[in-house]
């Protein structure tokens, strides 16, 4: 069944061995950023640090760290499946004529009822009310050394379209400044700031920290305006969300968050925010952003601080990105169904590099699809390194794509330059959110494409002298390397270099 709440996420983990509960003290101030760094690059569990420094509350990191916890977080084995039940959703196909054709769609559409958030008198979120609030009581990590203070690391950032009244949740970090005050860091490609826009000199804000696992994915989400992120947690739920009006504002939170912050963003109150050590692997320089003033703070009794870390990859945002590609990967192919499949590869941190693989129809095909993904929006439109390959390229297998690439390239063909935004955190671009990307079309080229000469058969063993080897493997002696093998470059791991000698 699909979580409701944040804590039954935490006991989920729990009994799974996928959480590790420190009791020891610990400090908010990089002591808690540099464990849980460690313990994410060594594929370690979620963490509970029960005794912080400073507060009474207790801090979760790690939620989201594996492929297991990420699949885990949609009640799912693999995040495949997840892709697997949105594609599902996607086949708006009109029935048959016939009775059975008709309830069959009626079934098949019924899900799309949980996309509705569900709207409750009242909400555990409200447990205990604060009118005069102290954020400094709240276990705010500080995660490397020459971060401009405290930031909140996973809020779901909640406003409302002034017009419309459309919801958006968005993850926007927010630095601390003193009891009641924070910046809020939304770049100007992002919906929150276009809201702000929309309101005027002061919009309503309310922030929730510690959600249930789906919606805090959905916050990260690269959704389109018509698709808010309540909807999208409901239908990746399967199970509306459930919302409950603010105390002090005209917004609704979700109903079972650990903690709610209630206020306004002055927007004629700017102020230096960062620098802040970000998934770049780099510091984001200070910059100007307006300011998140509190004017209440609810919570659960007993509530638990969600936050993350973020740095140099791997780290927990790895997964999240990671679920991305995957889940979205069927919203993409019913735009470009030409698409087979993508990677958005950890090294990448998610804008630097997308590899997409295509079923190539005519000349010019991959250019076209670099063009069109660039225009996608939030989902692609900042991409730095878009590559496009053939079908029968396995977009998951970085090293052959990387002799693929290196093979198949000629860069004053196949190497397009497109000028255009990029992210705000671009620190290699010559100027803020504006700059150059690069797309390479690592497609086999014919002569309508200027080629004109015959393009070189791959080197592949033939099938009959395949499977004799695999017939006489332990004729050979070979099932007894497998210690002898020097560890995989790639993974460290004598056992996958010896399974790929076996599987030639």
């Amino acid at each position: 069944m699909p979580f409701d709440t944040l804590r039954a996420y935490v006991d989920a983990l729990r009994r799974a061995g996928e959480l590790h509960t420190i009791g020891a003290p610990v400090d908010p101030f990089l002591e808690i950023a540099e464990i849980t760094d460690r313990v994410v690059k060594a594929g370690g569990p979620a963490l509970l640090f029960e005794n912080v420094k400073g507060s009474k509350f207790p801090v979760l990191t790690n939620q989201f760290g594996s492929q297991r916890r990420m699949a885990m977080a949609f009640d799912a084995k693999h995040l495949d499946e997840i892709a697997a039940r949105l594609r599902a959703l996607l086949d708006l196909s009109p029935p048959g004529a016939s009775l059975g054709e008709k309830l069959g769609a009626l079934k098949r559409f019924a899900p799309l009822a949980n996309a509705l958030p569900k709207t409750v008198r009242e909400g555990s979120c409200q447990e205990v009310v604060i009118r005069n609030p102290d954020l400094t009581k709240i276990p705010v990590l500080t995660t490397w050394p020459m971060d401009g203070g405290p930031f909140i690391t996973l809020p779901l950032v909640i406003t409302n379209d002034p017009k419309t009244g459309r919801p958006n949740v968005g993850m926007y970090r927010m630095q601390r400044y003193n009891a009641r005050e924070t910046g809020m860091h939304w770049q100007r490609h992002k919906q929150g700031r276009a809201h702000a826009q929309a309101w005027g000199d002061k919009i309503p804000v309310a922030v929730a920290i510690g959600s249930d696992p789906a919606l805090t994915y959905a916050a990260t989400a690269p959704l389109p305006p018509v698709l808010d992120e309540f909807a999208f947690a409901g239908l990746l739920r399967g199970k509306p969300v459930k919302l409950v009006q603010a105390k002090t504002i005209d917004v609704k939170v979700p109903a079972d968050a650990e903690f709610v912050l209630e206020g306004y963003v002055d927007n004629t109150d700017l102020r230096t925010e960062g620098p802040f050590g970000d998934h770049t692997g780099v510091y984001s320089l200070a910059d100007q952003y307006p300011t998140f003033k509190v004017t209440c703070v609810t919570h659960r009794r007993n509530p638990i601080y969600a936050a993350t870390v973020v740095g140099k990859p791997p780290m927990e945002d790895a997964w999240l990105g990671k679920a991305t590609e995957r889940i979205f990967l069927p919203l993409l192919q019913m735009v470009l169904p030409e698409v087979v499949d993508m990677n958005l590869p950890v090294e990448g941190g998610f804008h630097n590099l997308a590899i997409v693989s295509i079923k190539k129809q005519y000349p010019g095909h991959a250019k076209k699809v670099m063009n069109a993904l660039w225009g996608l929006g939030h989902m692609m439109m900042l991409t730095r390194v878009l590559i496009v390959v053939d079908a029968d390229v396995d977009v998951q297998d970085t090293r052959s794509v990387a002799w693929f690439v290196l093979n198949n390239l000629a860069p004053d063909r196949d190497v397009v330059m497109m000028p255009g935004p990029v992210d705000d955190l671009d620190h290699g671009s010559y100027n803020v959110a504006y700059g150059t990307k690069i797309g390479i079309d690592a497609t086999r080229k014919s002569a309508g494409e200027g080629y004109h000469r015959e393009w070189p058969p791959d080197i592949v063993m033939d099938g009959k002298t395949k499977q004799l080897v695999d017939k006489r493997w332990r004729e050979y002696g070979l099932d007894r390397i497998g210690k002898m093998l020097a560890p995989d470059p790639w993974s460290g791991q004598g056992p996958l270099a010896f399974e790929r000698l076996r599987r030639g």
